[in-house]
């Protein structure tokens, strides 16, 4: 596995502050519906693979 290397003009930084309970409650939703929507096209894509 190669290593990934930083750009030189791009600067990442980090913010330390703890997250609220609702940014919490607005992320777990989130992957929780990226889960859901990823579990369908799979199931669609094999679906559509076994009829051919």
């Amino acid at each position: 596995m190669a290593l990934i290397r930083e750009p030189l003009d791009v600067d990442f930084f980090v913010d330390p502050k703890p997250l609220t309970k609702e940014e919490r409650k607005l992320i777990s939703d989130y992957i929780k519906v990226d889960k859901q929507k990823r579990r369908s096209l799979k199931t669609t894509k094999k679906k559509i693979a076994h009829k051919v």
